[in-house]
């Protein structure tokens, strides 16, 4: 078995781990204070996943940069289209999230959307082992740099699908059942994406410009705007914090030698 496909199954499987425990944890409210921090943490992987080494890494592939722009901007609308059928951001909104919803409001929502969150989140799996995948076929440490910001975003997502599943009447057993068979649905995807791309790699950049479409779209539509209810001065310096953490991990990592060996 080729080393970029190990590499990526065992990114995903410790990315489902690492996820699905914390999310069995923090979805008790003591520890609720934890995904605010991760959110801001993520936008700072995100970002600087994307624009620092992503998108670099798939302009010097010899593509016109025209037709990688053209993809860019394709991917973020999709994107934009995706969230509007409400197959990618399904756990935007749920109970203890600390936001003002209308009472009740979310148990009925989730009550008519459990299982939309299980197809949606799936989509969004199978759509990361592709990425992952894309990512380690490139070199080692793009792999590496993408699967930390997948993992920084999921397990906020994680907990967010985890407190909707149980408010639809999932049991707490069930819906960490459904929680680790999205991992095994990752790992189809890095299959996915390992055999496809490994015959093409001219595709490559493209999937890591849709790769980079993706998170800065959901830093910047989603995620950015959950920080910007938090106003005040004391809630703002963490955030500041958290993000500067976030692009200082990344630009460690690919600013190690040998960042840049195949």
């Amino acid at each position: 078995m080729d080393s970029a496909l190990i590499y990526a199954l065992l990114a995903i499987f410790v990315i489902g781990a690492t996820s699905i425990t914390l999310a069995a944890l923090l979805s008790f409210s003591i520890l609720a204070r934890m995904i605010e921090l991760m959110i801001s943490l993520s936008v700072g992987m995100m970002l600087s996943t994307s624009l620092l080494h992503a998108l670099p890494e798939a302009f010097e592939m010899h593509v016109e940069p025209d037709r990688l722009f053209i993809t860019l901007l394709i991917g973020l609308l999709a994107f934009f289209l995706l969230e509007k059928f409400a197959i990618l951001r399904h756990s935007h909104h749920h109970e203890g999230d600390g936001h003002h919803h209308e009472e009740g409001f979310d148990k009925h929502e989730a009550g008519h959307s459990g299982w939309m969150i299980l197809v949606g989140h799936g989509f969004h799996c199978i759509t990361d082992g592709i990425l992952i995948s894309a990512a380690f076929l490139t070199n080692f440490y793009l792999g590496l740099i993408t699967a930390l910001a997948i993992l920084a975003h999921e397990i906020p997502q994680q907990v967010g699908d985890f407190i909707v599943l149980l408010n639809a009447g999932f049991t707490r057993k069930r819906a960490l059942f459904y929680s680790m068979s999205n991992t095994v649905t990752s790992m189809t995807g890095a299959l996915i994406g390992y055999f496809t791309l490994e015959r093409a790699q001219n595709l490559i950049p493209y999937v890591l410009t849709l790769a980079s479409a993706g998170f800065i779209y959901i830093a910047l539509s989603d995620l950015m705007p959950q920080m910007q209810r938090r106003s005040t001065v004391r809630q703002t310096i963490p955030q500041i914090i958290l993000v500067a953490l976030g692009i200082g991990i990344i630009f460690l990592i690919t600013h190690s030698p040998p960042s840049h060996s195949h």
